[in-house]
């Protein structure tokens, strides 16, 4: 399953008039039936939610006064995400007979009295914003939106934006649904907001949400993947200067070649690109090569981690793990990893995370003499494995790769090698001596091809 979470608005996508009909309560329903977690991101505050629609129970969290509060529907516990909203702005709104609603962090009113909220903002010297909602006017915090109070909402539930699918139709949507994986629009959306989604859904309202539930529920949006290129990330250029970039989400990618290639450099650049997408990586490292800024490196030459301290790291949605095994003896390796990988497995399952799991010499950490048919699943994806020999790697494991990146000095024998194994018919690749940094990339089944070494570094 790639979507865990399903974000949506309430006035104007859930809502109709401010009501939510029955089929839409129960597609929400069937949502949570499936395995998946719905969270309501409103502007409104929860009293006023609560007056309307009675059954906030159907939702695991609510991001409330345009991300300003989060509210807990299973115990009540309300916890504001911004400054509290100040008496003195207030005051001064009602003197000037501006009509207001107040919430905890944030205050409204409608158009056009936004020029007396922006006035009353700067004569008081606040940090706070304004933002529009159709028509009206609302003003939080700096920094607080819709967007900001779902990311609170996802890091207390355990999962990452990278899993969620936000639904929307207003101004104050944007910034909740740019955040999300996959965004989509009802009919009734504005014109902008439907041009910034991933997709529309042809329903308004309440039956725009159900239709989204049921083709999430069906395919897992599977038909939208091609229409998330915002999300690829780039590996490098080929030699007539194209880009080439590889999806986020379903790649399994093999790299492979002599020694002092480059694997490390490439892997260790990977990783950055998934670093600054805001992607979970976890990479098991032998050699203790690998480390960097916002990773937590697990082990060293004194300390062998076990799987139990590896996820509980993992746990949190914005950790990034390297797993450090030089403290492990050389036969100790593979059973480590055969204990790890199930509970990879088990909390890719129930968060989705990590989105991407490196092994480095993996020709001795799942060598072809060791049957892992059991602990493999042919559905594996965001897998980036790294081997100087790839004969000697498990047959299992090399049927999951999609992509093969090979470097080094010979990497016509490298593609030839893991076809042979594989019992596919090689592809053509001229006989060549890679530069430092290059690499020829063969996608299967497309033709390989040569990427130069500037852009790929």
């Amino acid at each position: 399953m790639r979507y865990f979470v399903l974000a949506a608005d309430y006035d104007g996508t859930l809502a109709h008039d401010g009501r939510v009909d029955e089929a839409t309560i129960n597609s929400i329903r069937k949502l949570r039936d499936s395995g998946r977690t719905p969270i309501l991101v409103t502007g409104r505050r929860i009293d006023d939610l609560l007056s309307v629609f009675p059954f906030l129970e159907i939702f695991s969290m609510i991001v409330a006064e345009n991300g300003a509060l989060l509210y807990n529907p299973a115990n009540g516990r309300e916890t504001l995400l911004g400054d509290p909203t100040p008496d003195k702005l207030v005051q001064a709104l009602r003197d000037d007979r501006i009509p207001l609603w107040v919430g905890r962090g944030i205050l409204a009113t409608v158009t056009p009295h936004e020029k007396n909220v922006l006035d009353a903002v700067r004569n008081l010297g606040l940090e706070w914003q304004v933002i529009f909602n159709k028509g009206a006017v609302m003003a939080l915090p700096t920094g607080v939106n819709k967007a900001s109070g779902l990311k609170a909402a996802l890091s207390e539930l355990g999962f990452s934006p990278h899993g969620v699918v936000g639904i929307g139709d207003a101004e104050n949507d944007h910034a909740f649904l740019e955040l999300c994986e996959c965004s989509v629009a009802v009919s009734n959306a504005l014109p902008a907001v439907k041009e910034r989604a991933d997709l529309v859904v042809e329903g308004d309202h309440g039956a725009g949400v159900s239709q989204l539930i049921e083709q999430l529920v069906a395919t897992d949006l599977a038909e939208v993947e091609r229409r998330l290129h915002r999300h690829n990330i780039p590996l490098g250029f080929r030699e007539d200067g194209s880009q080439v970039s590889i999806q986020a989400y379903g790649s399994s990618i093999l790299v492979a070649g002599t020694s002092r290639g480059g694997n490390s450099a490439l892997t260790a650049g990977f990783m950055e690109r998934l670093r600054e997408r805001g992607y979970q990586f976890c990479i098991v490292d032998p050699e203790g090569d690998y480390s960097g800024p916002d990773c937590v490196v697990l082990g060293n030459k004194d300390h062998a981690p076990g799987p139990s301290e590896v996820v509980a790291v993992l746990r949190h949605p914005d950790q990034n793990v390297v797993v450090n095994l030089t403290g492990m003896k050389l036969e100790e390796r593979p059973l480590f990893l055969e204990a790890l990988l199930p509970h990879i497995q088990e909390l890719r399952a129930k968060t989705g995370r990590p989105h991407w799991f490196f092994i480095d010499e993996i020709h001795h950490l799942l060598p072809e003499s060791r049957d892992l048919s059991p602990l493999i699943p042919q559905s594996m994806h965001g897998i980036w494995l790294v081997t100087v020999h790839p004969e000697h790697v498990s047959k299992p494991v090399l049927l999951l790769v999609k992509m093969v990146v090979a470097i080094g000095a010979s990497p016509e024998k490298t593609i030839r090698s893991f076809s042979e194994i594989l019992q596919d018919l090689p592809p053509v690749v001229p006989k060549t001596e890679l530069a430092p940094g290059e690499a020829i990339i063969w996608i299967r089944p497309e033709a390989p091809f040569r990427v130069g070494p500037a852009q790929i570094e």
